[in-house]
């Protein structure tokens, strides 16, 4: 179903998505086996969707009533109360029992900030989501402190899919939407950058490797060259025997026209260790129309 990339990126059974343009949002290329559901947080609609997979592909599953922050969306700075915009993973879940009564009976927390979030220097933290004060009713549209927080008993019946580590909460405006053939399009495209960095990754063409990094790139506080030195000792004092990406995951930024997050297992064999992470690379469209990495980070 999906083309095996070279150098050992192993796709394996993944699910095609995106196969017609009332199926899926645009910004959803691709998600690996592991992934059992995806959420949207639309918003404009005070919508919590989700899309589940089923016989064909990824389908829209059930959709919820929720509350964002007082401020709105598009958080920049801790306590602006704003609901930050972007693709997210659920972190962790919460014992809420030894916590205000206002969180629900359990809680969710966000990845909030993530690298690109550093990358623009967002700050703050604590986005969770939450259920509400037992017996409240709904809150209104804008209420948290930038959190997104749903009715108790929709809360419950989403626990079981709020996966941590796996599943991916994509907080948009407005679901945007675009035809099969565009996705597809965009998928490949992506496909091909992601292939370019990994087989020159493996084969050690680290002028290669690093033509794929754009300008401005930023990793933790290092700039391009510095983290470019970096990166070059360190590859240099460990000789690669073998390196394998699976569990690949393709998302298209919501806010950020032109932005894509690949997300995958990475497995590096050296002469003495294997290690395995979750990596996630950051693409941006270049003036040029090229994909180069703005940012990248683990988990």
């Amino acid at each position: 179903m999906f083309r095996l990339l070279s150098l050992a990126i192993v796709l394996g059974s993944g699910m095609a998505i995106a196969q017609d343009a009332d199926v899926l949002p645009a910004y959803v290329l691709q998600l690996p086996d592991s992934v059992d559901s995806i959420l949207i947080a639309e918003t404009d609609t005070s919508t919590l969707h989700r899309f589940m997979r089923g016989r064909h592909g990824f389908e829209p599953g059930d959709e919820r009533y929720m509350s964002v922050g007082q401020g709105g969306v598009g958080k920049r700075r801790a306590w602006d109360r704003r609901t930050p915009l972007g693709i997210y993973f659920v972190n962790d879940q919460l014992d809420t029992s030894g916590l205000h009564e206002r969180y629900g009976p359990t809680a969710f927390t966000l990845d909030y900030p993530n690298a690109w979030d550093r990358f623009n220097e967002r700050t703050g933290g604590g986005i969770w989501i939450h259920g509400v004060t037992p017996g409240s009713g709904p809150r209104p549209p804008l209420d948290t402190d930038g959190c997104i927080a749903l009715p108790n008993a929709d809360l419950l019946l989403l626990e079981e899919h709020l996966v941590p580590l796996v599943t991916p909460v994509i907080i948009a405006r407005k679901i945007r939407r675009k035809s099969a053939e565009q996705i597809a399009a965009t998928r490949d495209e992506l496909m091909t950058a992601l292939d370019s960095w990994a087989s020159s990754y493996r084969s050690g063409d680290w002028h290669r490797y690093l033509s794929l990094y754009a300008a401005d790139f930023e990793y933790r506080g290092l700039d391009r060259d510095e983290w470019s030195a970096y990166r070059l000792q360190a590859l240099a004092e460990r000789p690669i025997r073998q390196f394998v990406l699976d569990d690949v995951m393709l998302l298209e930024d919501p806010e950020e026209e032109g932005l894509f997050l690949s997300r995958f297992r990475q497995s590096i064999v050296d002469d003495e260790h294997t290690t395995m992470t979750i990596k996630r690379l950051y693409w941006r469209r270049a003036k040029n129309g090229e994909l180069k990495i703005v940012t990248e980070d683990n988990g």
